[in-house]
């Protein structure tokens, strides 16, 4: 059974070599638990879809809450799915300094990534419309 999750996170150290040691880690070993997803970081706040199997996307999340790299882990929205949406990316991120922000206030309060003041489906809606206008990069 294919389960999406979606989850908002404080980054412990906001430095690029950080973020991107995240990312590397992601890219190696979520394809071996059939894990796809998406991440979007900025302001020090990461949100981040997963899909794939109960089991294994369980398991996932419940190390990003065990992750020290990783604080305020709060669930934004679990749903049973049919078909993935992130099937093709292993991890995708998406370039905030490089977002119009526009596409940001369409969605919150402000111009600025904040899924804490979110609902999980305005959440994931803010990233299927990242993803719908190329806003993501390293689809590795």
């Amino acid at each position: 059974m294919l389960v999406r999750l979606l989850y908002a996170s404080r980054a412990v150290d906001t430095a690029p070599a950080a973020i991107e040691a995240i990312l590397s880690q992601s890219r190696l070993h979520n394809p071996i638990s059939g894990i796809t997803g998406i991440l979007c970081y900025g302001g020090g706040i990461f949100l981040q879809a997963i899909e794939g199997g109960r089991m294994a996307v369980s398991e996932l999340f419940g190390h990003i809450q065990r992750d020290p790299r990783h604080k305020d882990v709060v669930l934004l929205h679990y749903e049973e799915i049919s078909e993935r949406r992130f099937g093709g990316w292993t991890m995708g991120q998406v370039n905030l300094l490089k977002l119009n922000q526009s596409i940001l206030l369409k969605y919150s309060e402000k111009p600025e990534l904040d899924p804490y003041a979110m609902s999980g489906k305005v959440s994931l809606a803010l990233l299927e419309e990242l993803m719908a206008t190329a806003s993501i990069i390293g689809r590795a």
